[in-house]
């Protein structure tokens, strides 16, 4: 662009030195003629009189008219031939156009030139050589400022069209909830046959599901979600842009993957360390907390947070639809019927199998039966005994530690022991059953199968129920 503005104020330049050269030999040419006519002067005046002075006045003039245009003409024919080959070395086009531009000045400016030399006479041709040159330079600093100002309103067009995408992405997301409506309560809406505290109950709208509103009212709106299609009332609801940012900030964000191998990285870099790569449908959720990152999305995986190319993956919120009665009705007999099939895996029959006695300390005896009290010291008698079981078991096996007090204060195994219960129990003395407990397994005696693990029972997982443990 700088070469061009260069280029083309070169060729002004030369342009308005010819065209002064020409009309300043134009001018001194006819004055030597003027001063041959003025020594006539005498003649003609005796001869014709005031009119044959005139006749040769007039003559002059035509003659210095006629010379600066051709001086003119001939500088124009020099600039369009400077400015052709300027176009070579510079944008063709531009410079063609910049040249058809001066080209419509010179004429402009000789028509003018003509038109004052024939009101004024030949006292106004300097002025107009003068004029001519402000001209021209008038002339290429328009046409700077004309490309500097294209350009400028270039940058500002893509400014406001970058900016009325974003608008318009938020406009159209406002416009998509102006008849979307969300239930504004703890757990769930009932939504009902028609508009009465009294109608039938036919679905339910839970935190967090999303209806489309078929018609407003001032108590009761009809509502359509999933196949329920029912009314709400109007005092446990938001809806348009209050429901849009309700479900901002209460429902989770999902990304969905839309490639295979997409790898999930523990920083925002394409060299950060991969964590594991996920599969095309594969659903993450979006760490909402976590500090936007330019094209890339913050995911939660396994409890902490990590990153995916924002390339790859749609985002959304995570809405849900209104259920029916009998939809839910299927739901929870499904659910009864899973938890029937693990409760069946487990047992309760127990039988005592009768292993190597311990030999033990009475500090382990007391240990051993404060762990027991911390666990089970409510529960039966067998329960009680299974415990003591389990830590028995874990020392024969050879891959835990090899003592009593060992199994009992390994990290993260038994939590009363860690929380300072057991201590507390042991010095101040454990209930009889519970040492009863103890000294039996210590004997040899295991109810648990050989388990080394337990559980709540309500966990559902297969193995041993004994009073509220299940024993694996």
């Amino acid at each position: 662009m700088n070469l061009r503005k260069r280029a083309i104020s070169g060729i002004m330049l030369a342009g308005s030195m010819v065209v002064m050269c020409a009309i300043a030999d134009a001018a001194s040419t006819v004055s030597a003629e003027a001063v041959a006519v003025v020594a006539d002067t005498r003649t003609d005046l005796a001869t014709d009189g005031t009119a044959g002075v005139v006749a040769q006045l007039n003559q002059i003039n035509t003659d210095i008219v006629e010379m600066a245009a051709a001086g003119i003409e001939h500088s124009q024919t020099i600039l369009v031939a400077s400015a052709d080959e300027e176009a070579q070395a510079v944008e063709d086009t531009d410079t063609l156009e910049n040249t058809s531009v001066v080209q419509n000045e010179a004429a402009s400016i000789e028509e003018s030139a003509q038109i004052e030399s024939e009101e004024d006479g030949t006292a106004q041709d300097a002025g107009t050589t003068e004029d001519i040159q402000e001209t021209v330079e008038e002339n290429a600093t328009d046409i700077e400022n004309t490309e500097n100002t294209e350009t400028e309103n270039t940058e500002e067009t893509e400014n406001i069209e970058n900016a009325e995408d974003a608008g318009n992405t938020e406009n159209t997301e406002d416009a998509e909830w102006q008849n979307r409506l969300m239930a504004d309560v703890d757990e769930f809406l009932y939504v009902r046959a028609s508009g009465g505290a009294d109608a039938e109950i036919i679905g339910k709208l839970y935190k967090g599901d999303v209806a489309d509103v078929v018609e407003s009212g001032d108590t009761w709106t009809h509502v359509v979600s999933g196949d329920v299609d029912g009314y709400v009332n109007n005092d446990y609801c938001v809806s348009g842009e209050d429901a849009l940012a309700y479900a901002q900030e209460n429902v989770e964000t999902e990304a969905q993957v839309n490639t295979n191998g997409l790898r999930v990285r523990n920083e925002a870099s394409e060299d950060a360390s991969v964590i594991t790569a996920v599969s095309e449908g594969t659903t993450l959720t979006v760490d909402t907390d976590a500090e936007a990152e330019d094209g890339w999305v913050a995911v939660k995986y396994k409890g902490q947070t990590a990153y995916v190319s924002a390339d790859y993956v749609t985002t959304e919120l995570a809405l849900g639809e209104a259920v029916t009665i009998e939809e839910e009705k299927a739901a929870l007999a499904k659910k009864a019927e899973e938890e029937a099939v693990a409760k069946a895996a487990q047992t309760t029959e127990t039988s005592t199998v009768q292993n190597a006695s311990v030999s033990a300390s009475y500090d382990d005896v007391t240990l051993l039966a404060a762990l027991i009290q911390c666990e089970a010291g409510n529960e039966c008698y067998e329960g009680q005994l299974a415990v003591g079981a389990v830590v028995m078991n874990r020392l024969r096996s050879g891959a835990y530690p090899s003592s009593i007090s060992g199994v009992i204060y390994q990290s993260g195994q038994f939590p009363p022991a860690g929380q300072g219960m057991v201590a507390s129990i042991a010095a101040n003395g454990p209930k009889s059953s519970c040492v009863q407990a103890a000294q039996q397994a210590l004997g040899g005696s295991d109810n648990t199968g050989g388990a080394t693990c337990f559980s709540r029972a309500s966990s559902g997982r297969a193995g041993v129920v004994i009073g509220n443990h299940v024993f694996y």
